[in-house]
């Protein structure tokens, strides 16, 4: 008899908050700097702000969710135990889309960047090299991955330090220009861009749900993946929003040749051609600390899915006997990474925002139908926490679902009835057999 194998438990509180906060890459704020800024109008505080308190809500869902079910999984888990089986297939197989389509992203950036710097060299040979790393890195251990995460996310909060540290030289060599009126909305105008800058910046925290496909390598995990859930948010939140502020009061007003490379320019702005080169080395390190978790995550996810026969068991239900890592999983993930070669950013980041938008979506319902409606948790306190939050949570998510443009949707369309397809191939002997035992009786 073939001996079962299971993960083994090694990660900590530190080392969880690590993994996610190299997932969510802290650095991301200066990637989509330009697109952020124009899209809430200069109004970059406030809009971080709303989408802070907007993104703990949901936060709070998963942390409420992650005490009530401790395996693996996340919102596919949680929507399975909480709604149905077929409910949990069905966003299941959405989430599939943040998390493959999440080492992409980084294969693509890592290429561009590392082909920025090295013209001679194709972008093609960057992404090929950078996904056999991935792959690696991975199948060595969940260990070797945290350490290996913890470096770099230390590193990318330094250079944010640093970063603050030049604006706070700006502010002191001309104190008198401090005002901080520019900070705070005022008129129809101002809220407007604030609403829409929000549903932009929403995305710089994408990635503290990905530490609940972690649990089952989790020391203690019904209190370690609920922390870890809040200090990543939180963390986030204070960083975004400190720099911001800073950065609003040197320079009240901006403008730039392009914004998808805003953040490159804002450098020379603050600290010149160094800080600008320093910036280029910082950002290629999280680019490569974000996928490597990447496809951590989409390898668990895969795992789970494969034990429970939502996908074959034989291929995903696997771990390695050395490493105590799905193998099998890791080498699917990496294997549609190498869409990066063919697959534009934009693309890929669509089908990213649309699975977590999903998931956040239903993970915030499973609060209320798991404990409101199934456990009957309603006093008054228990209504807040369990209805009311979470309801205001998956309305405000819905709305930013909304927004995605029409071709996202119809991609996720047209994703979501491959896996109803699939789901009835898979389904079709269980079927037969329940209509066969129908037409006996």
């Amino acid at each position: 008899m073939e001996e079962k194998v299971t993960y083994r438990r090694t990660l900590t509180l530190f080392q969880v908050v690590a993994l996610g906060l190299a997932w969510m890459s802290p650095m991301i704020y200066f990637t989509v700097y330009g697109i952020a800024y124009e899209g809430s109008s200069g109004w970059m505080t406030s809009s971080y702000t709303v989408a802070a308190a907007a993104i703990l809500l949901t936060a709070l869902s998963y942390i409420v969710m992650s005490k009530r079910f401790s395996s693996s999984a996340s919102a596919y888990t949680y929507v399975k135990k909480a709604i149905h089986p077929y409910a949990g297939f069905l966003v299941g197989w959405v989430v599939l889309l943040e998390y493959i389509f999440s080492p992409v992203i980084a294969c693509l950036t890592f290429g561009l960047y590392m082909h920025a710097q090295f013209p001679a060299v194709p972008a093609s040979v960057w992404i090929i090299g950078i996904n056999l790393i991935f792959a690696i890195v991975n199948i060595i251990g969940i260990k070797f991955s945290a350490g290996l995460s913890k470096i770099f996310v230390v590193v990318q909060i330094l250079f944010i330090a640093l970063f603050c540290a030049f604006l706070i030289k700006g502010l002191a060599a001309n104190a008198a220009a401090i005002a901080v009126q520019p900070l705070l909305p005022h008129g129809e105008w101002g809220i407007s861009a604030i609403l829409t800058g929000a549903s932009i910046v929403c995305f710089s925290f994408l990635g503290f749900d990905t530490v609940t496909t972690l649990a089952d390598e989790t020391i203690n995990a019904h209190k370690t993946i609920p922390r870890a859930i809040m200090l990543i948010v939180l963390i986030a939140a204070v960083m975004y929003i400190v720099v911001s502020v800073l950065t609003k009061l040197v320079f009240p007003s901006l403008s730039f040749t392009n914004g998808d490379a805003a953040g490159f320019e804002l450098m020379r702005l603050v600290g010149g051609a160094g800080l600008q080169s320093l910036f280029i080395s910082v950002l290629i390190m999280a680019v490569f600390t974000q996928g490597v978790i990447a496809v951590t995550s989409a390898s668990r996810l895969l795992h789970v899915m494969g034990n429970d026969s939502t996908l074959p068991r034989r291929f995903f239900g696997k771990l390695h006997s050395k490493y105590k890592t799905p193998v099998n999983s890791i080498a699917a993930v990496c294997v549609v990474s190498m869409l990066a070669l063919v697959l534009s950013l934009e693309t890929a980041i669509k089908f990213v925002s649309l699975g977590a938008l999903t998931a956040f979506v239903f993970v915030n319902g499973s609060v209320v139908v798991q404990m409101y409606v199934k456990e009957k948790r309603r006093s008054f306190s228990q209504t807040i926490v369990y209805l009311i939050i979470p309801l205001t949570g998956a309305c405000f998510v819905g709305w930013l679902l909304t927004l995605l443009d029409r071709t996202a949707l119809i991609m996720g369309a047209c994703w979501l009835m491959v896996g109803i397809l699939y789901h009835l191939y898979r389904t079709k002997p269980a079927l037969a057999a329940i209509m066969q035992k129908r037409q006996l009786d």
